[in-house]
């Protein structure tokens, strides 16, 4: 039976915070303010709040260890090493010295950091403070089969991307990292420092999850260490409310050399902790058996399968013979030929505000956005003809009860040989035409299932659906699809209960 922990060591612990740590709050706020909007995007940095520190230091096990040897790579002002060592002063830790290397490339956040951390220095603590690249020092040592020297990681990484020509994408693959963002590239580099039993705790955003960008870092993290916990903030903006962070984070810990075994999965909706529930899931629900993409699933509850999709549900988009795309239209690229209101020359441009639930309302007078798109050169290779088309939004609302929320387009709606798709939505076609009409009915029945809506949330913490992701789902068969496509024409409506359970009555 999953062991539901309760919330009260969680509060202890944030309650009785020391104070250099309370302080530190102050100061990120302080030397946040001071670092402009363009160079915050450039670091991809975003400072860590006392209470999520505090809490990633305490998920760390007592290894018996003599010394320890702390890495903190991105550490902005120091709150990360700060509630490592205080911890260490209180007791938690067994061994009897500690030193600690924080790297930070920034000038102003350095100095801050230098004087945060110079109050550790002495007493058993020495502090040594890089000013260099994270990872050109790391792949320059790991070449040289030097810097496996770290025993302890605790990361708060910046999240930006990396361009595939760029310095950094090159060092990585040098090695042995292939990966597409900062934050990625840092847990990675960070495991390669680790001594077998090390251990790394790191916030860092769920988009590595799934999808196939991300996949060689998923192989490099699971062939090399063991899942421990991961802690989920269900609220996407809350975590990193100080700096308008809108991602869905969660914070993992991993040991090098670990003989993997269940998973301690624990979710809060903000760094208050408040809600903090905890169980223990087999790792076989983490990371299905046989998944060739290992994708990671981190379930809200300790319910092993809610809503579990039937065995009949195994078929890819590519065995139906159908496919998704993203909506080929880029307002902004095409802006000249955009109109307000349909008129002579022009078709429909539909927007996800054309569409809510099973309804389509086009053109939509009070809408910001123009309903319509000039047919020329220019345009006529972005427009698909009239047809029968699911669509998917590729962003849901924070308030969506669904992550993934799907529409019918009916071509009788339409007074137009062509129909223009915007950027934000996902199409369901054939060769870039439209499907037969029961098809596409039971499309939206099955993606707006809450199966499905289960399902993509264990697997996905991305704030948006892209095509990616749907053609890595499994699906009915056609025969199956169109069943569904029937029933749903011969409903007046249909609830989400009603969705649900004929889902349910799938072989």
């Amino acid at each position: 039976m999953p062991n539901t922990m309760t919330i009260e060591p969680i509060t202890q612990l944030l309650n009785e915070a020391p104070m250099p740590l309370l302080q530190l709050d102050q100061i990120r706020l302080e030397t946040s303010a001071k670092l402009d909007r363009k160079r915050r995007s450039q670091l991809g940095q975003f400072m860590t709040p006392s209470s999520i520190a505090r809490f990633m230091a305490s998920l760390f096990t007592d290894s018996g260890l003599f010394s320890a040897s702390l890495l903190d790579a991105g550490a902005g002002i120091g709150s990360l090493s700060s509630a490592f060592l205080e911890r260490w002063r209180a007791g938690g830790f067994g061994f009897k010295r500690v030193s600690a290397t924080a790297y930070e490339i920034d000038p102003v956040l350095r100095c801050q950091l230098a004087e945060t951390l110079g109050s550790y220095a002495g007493n058993n603590i020495t502090i040594d403070i890089e000013s260099s690249d994270f990872i050109e020092d790391s792949v320059f040592l790991l070449g040289f089969g030097k810097g496996v020297c770290f025993t302890h990681a605790i990361l708060n990484p910046p999240y930006k991307k990396i361009l595939s020509n760029s310095s950094h994408r090159l060092m990585l693959r040098k090695a042995g990292i292939e990966t597409v963002n900062l934050y990625s590239a840092f847990v990675a580099l960070a495991m390669a420092r680790m001594m077998p039993g090390g251990q790394v705790v790191a916030i860092i955003p769920r988009s590595f999850c799934n999808g196939p960008y991300y996949k060689p870092f998923r192989e490099f993290i699971l062939s090399r260490a063991a899942i421990r916990r991961i802690h989920l903030f269900t609220s996407r903006d809350k975590a990193f409310k100080d700096d308008d962070v809108l991602q869905e984070n969660i914070i993992i810990s991993l040991e090098r050399n670990g003989e993997q075994g269940p998973v301690t999965v624990s979710t809060s909706n903000d760094d208050s902790f408040s809600d903090f529930a905890s169980f223990s899931i087999p790792f076989d629900q983490i990371v299905k058996p046989g998944d060739h993409e290992g994708f990671i699933h981190i379930p809200v509850s300790s319910d092993p399968e809610p809503r579990a999709l039937p065995s009949s549900v195994c078929h890819s988009l590519a065995d139906l013979g159908i496919a998704v795309s993203t909506g080929p239209v880029v307002d902004f690229r095409l802006k000249p030929h955009l109109v307000s209101m349909p008129v002579s020359g022009a078709v429909p441009l539909l927007y996800p505000c054309h569409f809510s639930g099973q309804v389509t309302e086009w053109p939509k007078v009070d809408s910001k956005k123009p309903n319509a798109i000039m047919v020329n050169k220019e345009t006529r290779g972005w427009l698909f003809p009239n047809g029968f088309y699911t669509v998917v939004r590729r962003f849901s609302s924070k308030e969506e009860k669904r992550r993934i929320v799907a529409s019918v387009v009916s071509p009788d709606l339409f007074n137009a040989e062509m129909l223009g798709f915007e950027n934000h939505l996902n199409v369901y076609h054939q060769a870039k035409a439209g499907l037969c009409k029961e098809l596409v009915h039971g499309l939206a029945v099955f993606l707006n299932s809450s199966h499905i809506d289960a399902f993509f949330r264990r697997f996905s913490g991305h704030t948006q659906v892209n095509a990616t992701d749907l053609r890595l789902l499994k699906y009915p068969s056609l025969p199956q699809l169109k069943a569904l496509g029937r029933w749903a024409l011969s409903q007046r409506e249909t609830s989400q209960e009603d969705i649900d359970n004929k889902i349910d009555t799938l072989p």
